[in-house]
């Protein structure tokens, strides 16, 4: 089997999506009279509509990890990965009835600006410190993870595919603001459809139909979507996808400012609820694009598994070699996956700077600095951004040298949305909550997070929790040896887990407790950030606090929603004709208070 390569047109496409990106970054730099104030630079002056920000939410969310990782996670455990589906409706309404009318109304530019209102400005620096060291780590495998696996299959140049796409993305963000993130975005999920659509429709050419495509993976187990199963210690089950992914999502869509800071830039609620609803679709469709690259491609490699016959070195690379295997004869297809894959990189880095910057203005700048003007903390604003994106290109290189441990330290760091999600649901929907009870109850859920994370990165669950399905190689001209795999063998810890963990060492607690699913360590640290923060609240005289009910969910937020129902009751401005004080000389019959004793002559007096 011999895979094709990349040619020139292939480099063309690639480069024509990064200078259009660049150009839109341009143009928002100046029109409408450019980025006068930090409200236009962070916040696109709040005046953004449902359509592209819902397109800029799906983009984000689809990084080039989704275009490469959720084909191949479909290719090796199945389509219950499709669950998710669900969890995602479930998160977009929470955090539209939930976050969203709270963070709308107080008019915040930062989310952790919330937590000083409701609580204290110690809980808000926690919280942005925390933000900015979660994403800066996060954004550097994002950039760096697609690039090595496009680099080892495509032969793609890796440094420089890294380096264009950092200094395009900072370049746009730097210029345009939030305004440009939001408008690349949107070509940018433009590029992403078309890449998925390319090897969708290329697959299902090359196989004959879907039908072919759907019975082999029917054959091979594939089809999975049900799996009742309440143990929580297994990888992916309906319930671990349902209660797990809907803690560990609303983590990102209700609290997270890169989602958050750009639903409430829509200049009403209703935009900004609409935003997230149109999102909703979009995130259906990409899921459902996913699953159908992950269906082809079993389809295609049932009988000759590449990453058994190591042809490729990591689950990964599957897609990148799909894509150069079945489309070698289309000059310039191949670019466009690529173009999809990095313009999923761009849109979620886009995002983490713009985020970075309004997050260090916002809290740790402005105030501290009351004299500043709003054009200084524009240009300010312009100058985060512009260091951030160096610092995340920096952060792609650490990721380069330091490789497993980091990934470990970002999954690590990844924990994190469990407890803050915990904090701000403590603040908006519990009104006993006080400060001593919220920061009591965010380090116990760190604390316990942290402690089935670290444990789980150590001792690494067995295959009977992770479930793969069988790959085999009996269909490749590999001679008379054939090899299928019920085991995988990959370990993106492995430095750690040999450090740490010797065979004969493994306690009691590895196959039960560090085994729990990764879903559900976001769901852990939100449950016991609530409940301890409330029963430290209520020892700490929480209840005895008044609270401002705009910091609060109120009904009046939910009622809202059918506002549209109730008839419209009109005022009139209507006055009654005043009558002349005139024959009312009878006081019974007057309106009007007579004093009587100094004026009882005149009382009785007729008109003449």
């Amino acid at each position: 089997m011999s895979i094709g390569h990349f040619t020139v047109w292939d480099y063309v496409v690639f480069g024509a999506m990064l200078l259009i990106s660049a150009a839109i970054g341009v143009y928002y730099a100046f029109a409408g009279g450019g980025q006068q104030t930090s409200k236009d630079f962070l916040m696109g002056g709040r005046s953004m509509s449902a359509l592209p920000v819902a397109l800029s939410l799906t983009a984000s969310f689809m990084s080039a990890v989704t275009v490469l990782g959720t084909p191949a996670e479909i290719y090796r455990y199945g389509a219950i990965f499709c669950i998710f589906s669900i969890t995602y409706a479930l998160v977009v309404i929470i955090s539209a009835e939930v976050f969203l009318p709270v963070f709308y109304r107080l008019g915040i530019t930062s989310t952790y600006e919330y937590l000083e209102l409701r609580f204290n400005k110690y809980l808000r620096l926690c919280g942005t410190f925390l933000f900015i060291i979660q994403t800066i780590l996060y954004t550097g495998i994002v950039i760096y993870a697609p690039a090595l696996a496009l680099n080892q299959v495509t032969g793609f140049d890796l440094w420089g595919a890294v380096v264009a796409t950092g200094i395009v993305c900072t370049f746009y963000c730097t210029l345009g603001g939030l305004k440009a993130v939001v408008w690349t975005d949107v070509f940018q999920v433009g590029i992403m459809v078309a890449g998925f659509s390319s090897v969708i429709i290329r697959a299902v050419v090359v196989q004959g139909g879907i039908s072919r495509i759907l019975n082999d993976s029917y054959q091979g187990g594939r089809l999975n979507f049900w799996d009742f199963n309440p143990n929580p210690l297994q990888r992916h089950t309906f319930w671990t996808i349902l209660i797990g992914g809907t803690f560990t999502w609303t983590g990102i869509y209700g609290i997270n400012q890169s989602q958050v800071q750009r639903y409430i830039a829509c200049k009403t609620r209703f935009q900004a609820k609409l935003s997230l609803y149109i999102n909703l679709v979009g995130l259906w469709a990409i899921l459902v694009c996913a699953m159908f690259c992950g269906l082809a491609m079993y389809s295609i490699y049932h009988d000759c598994d590449p990453w058994t016959a190591k042809r490729v070195s990591a689950l990964d690379q599957l897609m990148p070699y799909l894509v150069l295997d079945i489309l070698q004869d289309f000059p310039g297809v191949p670019g466009l996956f690529v173009a999809s894959a990095y313009s999923g990189t761009l849109s979620t880095v886009s995002s983490s700077i713009n985020a970075l910057a309004a997050v260090t203005v916002e809290d740790l700048i402005k105030p501290y600095f009351n004299s500043l003007s709003e054009r200084q903390l524009s240009w300010i604003s312009k100058g985060m951004s512009l260091f951030y994106g160096s610092v995340c290109i920096a952060m792609a290189a650490l990721a380069s040298l330091m490789g497993g441990l980091l990934q470990a330290a970002l999954s690590i760091f990844g924990m994190v949305g469990g407890p803050l999600l915990g904090l701000f649901s403590l603040g908006i929907l519990s009104p006993v909550a006080n400060p001593i009870g919220a920061f009591i109850g965010l380090i116990g859920g760190f604390t316990v997070s942290l402690w089935v994370g670290i444990g789980a990165q150590i001792y690494q669950p067995l295959p009977e929790r992770t479930m793969p399905l069988n790959l085999t190689t009996i269909g490749c001209d590999l001679g008379n040896w054939t090899a299928t795999t019920e085991v995988p063998t990959l370990s993106t810890f492995k430095i750690v887990t040999v450090f740490f963990s010797p065979p004969f060492l493994r306690p009691i607690l590895a196959d039960y407790w560090y085994s729990l699913s990764y879903l559900y360590f976001s769901t852990l640290g939100t449950l016991v950030t609530i409940l301890l923060g409330i029963i430290v609240s209520l020892l700490t005289g929480g209840i005895k606090q008044k609270i401002d009910r705009k910091f609060l969910l109120t009904k009046e937020d939910f009622l809202s929603n059918f506002s549209f129902f109730k008839p419209k009751t009109v005022i009139l401005n209507w006055k009654p004709f005043t009558m002349a004080d005139e024959g009312t000389d009878n006081p019974v019959f007057n309106h009007i208070e007579m004093n009587i004793t100094e004026n009882k002559e005149k009382v009785n007096r007729a008109h003449v």
